[in-house]
């Protein structure tokens, strides 16, 4: 049916404003140049919803409550995973559960692997979250005191360390390094083809051939596990990692397990999932602490009263109460997926638009985050807004650094536990300050969101 036939098919709804001066190539260039300053450009013209065009492809983004909620809660079953978004990082993330387009092959899947990622099932790994954090000190203890830090290259190094004994039960350095380059390559190539997507990626220029190298060096890294996993018996006597656990995992339905092919694209994703949340929001989190001194009085009071002078365990998370305030608060003003799309399968509507099948929609919590409907002067460092009385009188759509609804992040919870145990085994001992004349960290929005260049601060103690 044609789609004048389908809109007069929904009379009464209104058409989604549009930025048609910018559609075409002054879209395309402004997108480029520039995606927060255009995206935000668009929302002060328009408000909560309007539709653009960058290389001629219709996106429409929505940015308040109401319309996320429908869109990935109420009606989640007529939107999928098939935006342009996901086509674009899908040569990295193949069909693992970030991903997958299909809802019914991406629920099948879910269903395999979430009772390993409950809060619960979480604590099995939380001794490796501080153990590792534990040695990172002990790395920075000596190279000295006053030595400025990269911060995000020393928690891209712990992410990685973490998910390779959480996944694999291994010490991986080496690898995890070559690891990290890779995926660095592969988001810097993906973000850059997210704003402009152009030429197709199978087309072999030489920012491509770097992204298929970029995704082999990867692959190489995840084979070689599930390689050597498969050829050695389980043993009983020890605590199964994450891989043992998702190669035994079975359906319910129908017994079967998940094939090999997908058990690769599955931990790639855990892989990548883990590394990059723990290293952009931790990172994120000790820069906004050192700029605020009050909220690290704070920290290093509750986590003096609170541990002791010991290290934290899984047990201390609920009494970390500040400690998850911070977490909290980092994630709203910069969270690291940032971003996210759906594609409509069905015309719908969305508050008194008219959204026709095949609209890509785009989410962007960096500006949800900052609406000032729902955040008193939202650029301000606050965690005091995630007392339990503030989140129940905010709509809860409001706030999703994870997602929302049934598709909401599979890591949340181990991503969580690691974030707060982290920042409080650095807080017991040490403190980490911007040297003086630092100019401010500025976000880079790529497909996630960076700290553009790093984020640089001098190792004090307490």
């Amino acid at each position: 049916m044609p789609l004048s036939t389908r809109r007069e098919a929904h009379q009464g709804l209104r058409p989604v404003p549009r930025l048609r001066f910018r559609d075409g190539l002054g879209g395309t260039v402004a997108f480029k140049r520039d995606q927060l300053g255009f995206l935000g450009g668009g929302l002060r013209r328009h408000g909560d919803i309007y539709g653009f065009r960058t290389l001629g492809l219709p996106m429409v983004l929505v940015n308040h409550p109401d319309y996320i909620r429908h869109i990935l809660v109420e009606r989640a079953d007529g939107y999928d995973k098939n935006a342009i978004l996901f086509r674009i990082v899908r040569p990295v993330l193949r069909e693992g559960l970030i991903a997958i387009g299909d809802n019914d092959v991406w629920w099948r899947q879910r269903r395999l692997m979430a009772p390993h990622f409950t809060p619960r099932a979480v604590t099995a790994f939380t001794g490796n979250m501080v153990d590792e954090s534990a040695k990172m000190l002990g790395r920075w203890e000596h190279r000295g005191i006053g030595t400025v830090l990269d911060v995000t290259d020393e928690i891209g190094q712990l992410a990685l360390r973490i998910v390779n004994r959480s996944l694999f039960s291994a010490d991986v350095s080496a690898g995890a390094q070559s690891f990290e380059r890779a995926f660095g390559a592969a988001n810097e190539i993906l973000g850059a083809f997210f704003r402009f997507p152009f030429p197709p990626l199978n087309v072999p220029i030489p920012r491509h051939l770097r992204l298929r190298r970029a995704i082999d060096d990867m692959d190489r890294f995840v084979n070689g596990f599930i390689t050597e996993r498969l050829h050695r018996p389980v043993d009983p006597d020890t605590t199964p990692d994450l891989l043992t656990l998702l190669m035994h995992s079975a359906d319910e339905d129908d017994g079967r397990r998940m094939a090999v092919e997908q058990l690769h694209h599955e931990v790639l994703n855990l892989c990548i999932g883990a590394y990059e949340t723990t290293t952009n929001a931790l990172s994120w989190a000790f820069y906004l602490i050192a700029e605020h001194p009050e909220v690290e009085r704070r920290l290093h009071a509750e986590v003096d009263e609170v541990l002791g002078g010991r290290l934290p365990s899984a047990d201390d998370l609920p009494r970390l109460r500040y400690a998850r305030m911070i977490v909290d608060e980092t994630l709203r003003i910069y969270s690291p997926a940032y971003q996210s799309m759906r594609r409509a399968k069905v015309d719908d509507e969305v508050g008194g638009y008219f959204i026709p099948a095949g609209t890509n929609i785009l989410i962007n919590s960096y500006f949800l985050h900052r609406h000032r409907d729902f955040w008193d002067d939202p650029e301000r460092f606050d965690p005091e807004r995630f007392t339990p009385e503030r989140i129940a009188a905010r709509p809860k759509h409001a706030y999703l650094p994870f997602g929302a609804g049934q598709r909401v992040c599979i890591g949340k919870h181990f991503a969580l536990a690691e974030l707060v145990l982290a920042m409080t085994t650095v807080a017991r001992r040490f403190r980490l300050v911007r040297p003086p004349g630092a100019p401010p960290v500025e976000p880079e929005a790529l497909v996630t969101l960076h700290p553009r260049g790093g984020i640089h601060l001098r190792l004090e103690e307490r």
